[in-house]
């Protein structure tokens, strides 16, 4: 195959959003709809990708960084002006040009490799992506002649009655020899009820030349979805979820409860790992073999190791290892490391923090900017109290410890290996190895004293 170049449309301001995020911007499973576009591109092997920026043009270079190179249509002219303003980076190249909307984040990558290969196997100048449309109200109408060629693609708004009834649509997406479109482009004009200058003229205007226009049909309706307001946005986003959800499924996940688990696009999960419902898995995961995820979990780029459960919990940008029990109610907030065979009990809460090997936080807890050694025991309501007012400090506990309840620990503090914190002592000056602390008040009862104050 020649030379693929593509082109992606991202201008539009999308008023219909009703949005302050520029509408290519917003995310379908956890990755914005231009993103998707651009990284189903890139998987066709596409040797250089143009998008078409315009409102928002920082923030979408800002999202898509060296993934592409930008023009910038200043004015929305329609269409066909929008591919022009590609003219200085493609104009002179051959091969064949892609030209795609950045937001219809649903067309799969073997799509457009079958809409390429169409077009190469029948020679074409021009290729266009249709498809059947049970309504097509709102569509360009694919017109073909009498020997089933394409012969003109019509807006909805320009369409006689008779050509409204046709039911083959134009999806937006079309394969072009490239220095064909760009000669082509300039012959495109904007006499139209809009007074835009569209693409689909440039169909009508190569089948006038004698070129051959060629239509690849592709077979899933759903896969063309525009995105133009937060209800398309809704079915972008429950098309995408379900295919991601089956992906899983058919990859060796058990997902118990499809409707109700949230997978992102950026997620990967190892075999024979189940997922609860209420399961949330938002940006960059990586969840292993074996593990037990949910109910009612949320994890946002984190990494998750075989073996591990996570059960009723929150999980942020940490990484968790194999053979761990989290939760339930447990919250593991940013840049926190779990070794394996740790137990983070029920609401506990661990703030970037590490916890080694076999180390156990088993209930009703706060380890903030701590290190918690090998095999040490946490117990019940111990605190490390790691913020004095202005800064941050930082609690050590060395392996084999025992921390007794409601124990406070002071940063900074350091607990030596092998240690023994007795049960609601407040830890202000470093324990030694194989040490036993107590800080707390020495006991004493005060006989007769409630009598005494009349309180019977």
């Amino acid at each position: 195959m020649s030379n693929i170049y593509a082109v992606i449309l991202a201008a539009g301001q999308g008023t219909r959003m009703k949005s302050k995020l520029y509408k290519v911007l917003h995310p379908v499973c956890g990755k914005p709809m231009v993103e998707h576009v651009v990284n189903h591109v890139q998987s066709v092997g596409v040797n250089r990708i143009v998008t078409i920026v315009g409102h928002g043009a920082e923030k979408v270079r800002e999202q898509l960084g060296e993934q592409s190179e930008y023009a910038l249509q200043a004015e929305q002219l329609g269409t066909a002006h929008a591919v022009e303003q590609a003219k200085s980076i493609l104009e002179d190249l051959e091969g064949t040009t892609l030209v795609i909307c950045g937001d219809t984040p649903l067309i799969r990558p073997e799509t457009m490799q079958a809409l390429l290969e169409h077009h190469n196997t029948n020679q074409a100048k021009a290729t266009i992506l249709t498809a059947i449309a049970e309504d097509p109200t709102g569509y360009g109408r694919v017109l073909r002649g009498e020997d089933g060629q394409v012969n003109q693609i019509v807006e909805q708004k320009d369409a006689t009655i008779e050509q409204q009834k046709v039911t083959e649509i134009n999806t937006g997406t079309y394969c072009f020899d490239n220095k064909s479109l760009f000669d082509a482009l300039t012959k495109v004009n904007n006499d139209n009820a809009q007074g835009e200058y569209y693409l689909p003229d440039v169909i009508e205007i190569l089948k006038n030349e004698g070129e051959i226009v060629s239509a690849y049909v592709t077979s899933d309706f759903n896969e063309t979805l525009g995105v133009n307001d937060r209800f398309a946005l809704s079915q972008a986003e429950t098309l995408m979820r379900a295919r991601i959800n089956e992906q899983h499924m058919r990859s060796g996940v058990t997902i118990i409860d499809p409707m109700s688990t949230y997978i992102s696009a950026d997620t990967v999960i190892g075999s024979d790992t189940v997922l609860q419902p209420g399961t949330m898995l938002e940006g960059t995961v990586e969840i292993g073999e074996d593990c037990i995820i949910g109910p009612n979990t949320q994890i946002v780029d984190s990494k998750v190791g075989n073996g591990t459960k996570v059960h009723s919990s929150v999980v942020l940008n940490s990484v968790i290892a194999e053979s761990t029990a989290v939760g339930p109610f447990a919250h593991i907030r940013p840049d926190s490391t779990i070794g394996s065979h740790v137990k983070v009990g029920n609401f506990v809460e661990v703030k970037k923090s590490a916890l080694a090997d076999g180390a156990k936080v088993s209930h009703l807890s706060y380890i903030g900017d701590a290190k918690i050694g090998e095999n040490a025991n946490v117990g019940c309501g111990t605190i490390t109290v790691n913020y004095d007012g202005k800064n941050k400090h930082k609690t050590v506990v060395g392996k084999d410890s025992f921390i007794g309840c409601n124990t406070n620990l002071v940063a900074p503090v350091t607990v030596g290996d092998g240690a023994f914190i007795a049960a609601g002592s407040t830890i202000t000056q470093e324990v030694p190895d194989d040490a036993l602390a107590i800080a707390r008040a020495r006991q004493e009862n005060k006989l007769n004293y409630v009598s005494k104050l009349n309180l019977k």
